[in-house]
């Protein structure tokens, strides 16, 4: 098996299946050491439950879990509304927490040395593939420095512009939110208590995340042109504007590491698979971070392409058949196609200070909170536990 891409959802997939006993070649441009020398760059990820389930059934939790930041309730305002929602794990009487927040160093550095350490897997670093011949019977991938490799399937794990999409004539369904995201860190004078804030704003929400220590990562979503003069500003005036609009119920706040800015959009494609094609992550779909699911995703793609691959392997069957393909198309389109509705649907009812839209918003907070049983069912939505699971989602392994 080759995988393109060797960012966190093509690590996930190479390690998992090479974990399980398959020959994987892993080929990416970046050079992983730079990866574990780095410090820690200020981007964190939200792992739903489900997807820690995912880590830790591969054998990664202990050492992500050890600097994971649980999420124990989520709190949903709608800027100046007096009605909210309030997510507690306790009400499900299970224990788990919603998810945890991990900086993204720490996913890599568990990643590039589990993947060092199985002698199935063959790390490619700083190398290219140029191109991809498919046939009945394999596929050959031509690396930029004329190296060939020979596989029964492609894993394209190539981000939001996938070369391997494009070259395999996959469209994509494309649109441009007039928003971008601005990513930073942040030190609070008191502890969080492990619950997220989510605030919508008229611009976009404003999302607080709990972190290790007495940090949150902000994922603060403006207009294109506000936040593109708010990361330009110095950091005092920066922080000035970050702390107008995260408030004082943690103390006084501080900046804690580096602003990232980026555009928001959808991506959809329009199919997940190819003759001896499987795309992954965001070679598949890039959806609105205004729920922190878009990881997760990606990591579903994984818990479900690996099941596939090791069963069919296990059967003395082509991995890269198409009855295989076909069943991962099925398997993952309704699951994409629903959470890009529901976060475009949500980012477009929030965005905006129209009378009437606001009432309807106050309206359906109300009757969640009527709901016991819609809240819980939302909330399993949210970790990642609800619908047809893949083995790794329900934490057994593969």
């Amino acid at each position: 098996m080759l995988v393109v891409g060797g960012g966190l959802i093509g690590l996930l997939l190479g390690t998992a299946c090479a974990g399980a006993g398959l020959e994987v070649a892993v080929v990416d441009p970046a050079d992983p050491t730079a990866v574990l020398d780095q410090g820690f760059d200020g981007r964190c990820s939200a792992i739903a439950y489900g997807s820690s389930r995912v880590l830790e059934a591969l054998g990664l939790w202990p050492e992500i879990g050890s600097r994971a930041e649980p999420i124990v309730e989520i709190r949903v305002a709608d800027d100046e509304s007096p009605l909210f929602l309030h997510y507690d794990h306790r009400q499900l009487g299970t224990g788990a927490p919603l998810g945890y927040v991990v900086e993204n160093l720490v996913l890599r550095r568990a990643l590039v040395e589990r993947a060092r350490s199985l002698p199935s897997l063959s790390f490619l670093a700083r190398h290219t593939v140029r191109s991809v011949e498919t046939s009945a019977f394999a596929a050959v991938a031509t690396l930029t420095d004329g190296r060939q490799v020979r596989s029964r399937l492609v894993a394209a794990a190539d981000g939001q512009k996938s070369p391997l999409r494009l070259g395999a004539g996959i469209g994509a369904v494309e649109s441009r939110y007039h928003q971008t995201g601005i990513v930073t860190t942040v030190k609070h004078e008191r502890p969080h208590g492990g619950i997220a804030v989510e605030h919508f704003l008229p611009a976009g929400p404003f999302a607080i995340l709990p972190m290790s220590g007495n940090r949150s990562s902000i994922v603060w979503t403006e207009q294109n042109e506000v936040a593109a003069r708010l990361v330009g500003l110095p950091d005092v005036a920066f922080a000035a504007e970050l702390a107008a609009r995260f408030g004082d119920f943690l103390g006084a706040v501080e900046l804690n590491g580096p602003r990232w800015m980026y555009p928001l959009g959808v991506m959809l494609a329009e199919r997940y698979v190819a003759r001896r094609l499987a795309l992954v992550g965001e070679a598949a779909h890039v959806i609105h971070p205004i729920a922190g699911q878009g990881l997760n995703l990606g990591i579903r793609d994984v818990a479900t392409l690996a099941e596939l691959v090791i069963d069919t392997r296990r059967l003395g069957l082509d991995i890269g058949q198409d009855a295989l393909l076909a069943r991962y198309q099925r398997w993952r389109h309704l699951d994409m196609l629903m959470l890009a509705a529901v976060t475009d649907g949500l980012n477009r009812l929030f965005s905006n200070s129209i009378a009437l839209v606001r009432f309807a918003r106050d309206l359906g907070f109300a009757g969640v909170h009527r709901l016991p049983p819609l809240k819980r069912l939302l909330m399993r939505d949210a970790m990642g536990t609800f619908g047809d699971l893949p083995r790794l989602v329900r934490g057994e392994p593969l």
